[in-house]
């Protein structure tokens, strides 16, 4: 049964966001929290209020976060990046909208949040993970640490309220209630967007053989990003694609739920989105830099991060300063001085665990790197149990302690009316 259109009576609550992680990590949680403490449509349909997602323009977006947001149910409108300047041009364009309302800054550019807000007439409140960049123009601010309320002139620091790390929740959501079956297991993770995976895929299919063959008892899953498919995740290990003749393992079957490679290795497919449930229950995870090191960094999953090099003209399609460096005209001979010279200016760090804490949290292996080297890593690793546990603590430890994302929706709370929570 649809949900009724949005009416100018009532009132709106609008998250903003732009990426799949941000909608992962931060805006599920948060919309979670919310149709748990406050009747909202579309959950509770003769409710006065509804909620609602906006997606805002950003270069590492996949384009898909609508279809990935919309089987959650959580929203009565969600609204593609590519409407979002008609929406602030002609909001009526798109229906009516509450003469009342709140807007939640969780990902993006800030600047679009105090747009928007204005241009609504709504009121508005930024979660700031690193630093509130407009903060004279919220009505609140809701701080990952003390450090960034720090940061704001003194006559701002009133409004402000620190609330803790969204992602030091996320294990909270990742539900027990479907259990893995005994056994090592270990999670590949090649990546979202089609750059990282044309490499990714067909480097961890041969990297889960050789593992296999280390370890006969391993056991492997592949999370299927919402961005792909499970049929172009196969055609990312054959002769589509040109990368894959540099590898050396090729599926051989792809049956209801799983693929299996030629050499006999088993891969289950996770296509459940989020998957923190099962990644949550995972020895060990491989995984390509991005979002996915924050993700598996806040369900404590101890992982070795890899970002093999060999591929240039595949890398100037990545995000971030790898992209900017493989891009760089005549120097790609380089690379290796420059990617050298780009991680020195970045402390050699480049996963999101490693970055937040300032040293090396979990193995980064960057370089002309191979599965075989690889596969023999993850096996010493998977050896040594004291040492996946100390990586888990030491994971943990980052993201503090629970509770932001309730401390975040108390804080969108109080921008609303009282009327609404006995409604």
């Amino acid at each position: 049964m649809a949900s009724p259109a949005p009416t100018e009576s009532g009132l709106a609550v609008v998250l903003v966001s732009n990426g799949p992680g941000e909608l992962t990590t931060w805006v599920r949680p948060l919309a979670e929290r919310l149709h748990a403490t406050l009747p909202l449509r579309p959950r509770v349909p003769e409710a006065s209020a509804s909620l609602q997602l906006l997606l805002v323009p950003c270069p590492n977006a996949t384009g898909q976060e609508e279809q990935a947001a919309r089987p959650w149910g959580q929203f009565e409108r969600i609204l593609p990046a590519r409407l979002f300047w008609s929406l602030l041009l002609w909001p009526r364009r798109f229906g009516p909208w509450p003469q009342r309302g709140v807007v939640v800054f969780l990902g993006g550019d800030q600047f679009w949040t105090v747009l928007l807000s204005a241009r609504l007439g709504y009121r508005h409140i930024t979660y700031a993970e690193w630093v509130a960049r407009w903060p004279g123009w919220n009505d609140r601010v809701a701080a990952m640490s003390k450090e960034v309320r720090d940061q704001l002139p003194h006559h701002h620091r009133s409004r402000c309220t620190v609330v803790g790390d969204l992602m030091a929740d996320l294990s909270s959501f990742a539900r027990r209630d479907d259990p893995l079956p005994e056994g090592e297991w270990v999670a590949l993770l090649p990546g979202s967007k089609r750059a990282k995976l044309s490499v990714g895929v067909p480097f961890l299919l041969e990297t889960a053989d050789r593992l296999a063959q280390l370890r006969p008892g391993c056991r492997f899953l592949l999370p299927v990003a919402p961005t792909t498919s499970i049929q172009e995740l196969v055609r990312f290990s054959g002769p589509a694609n040109p990368i894959a003749a540099a590898y050396g393992s090729v599926v051989a079957e792809l049956g209801n739920g799983y693929l299996l490679t030629e050499s006999g290795t088993r891969i289950e497919l996770i296509e459940r989105h989020p998957a923190h449930g099962v990644l949550s229950q995972c020895n060990l995870a491989l995984t390509t830099v991005g979002a996915n090191t924050a993700e598996l960094g806040a369900l404590a999953v101890p992982m070795i991060v890899l970002v093999p090099t060999q591929h240039l003209e595949v890398m100037q399609a990545w995000d971030g300063g790898l992209g900017l460096v493989a891009r760089l005209p005549l120097l790609r001979r380089l690379i290796g001085v420059l990617l050298t010279f780009w991680r020195l200016r970045n402390n050699g760090l480049m996963a999101w665990p490693n970055i937040h804490a300032g040293r090396p949290v979990v193995p980064e292996r960057v370089g002309v790197i191979t599965p075989g080297e690889i596969a023999e890593e993850a096996s010493a690793w998977l050896d040594a149990p004291e040492r996946l546990e100390g990586q888990r603590q030491d994971l943990q430890a980052l993201r503090g302690q629970p509770g932001a994302v309730a401390a975040l929706a108390r804080e969108v709370r109080s921008l609303l009316p009282r009327a609404i929570e006995s409604a």
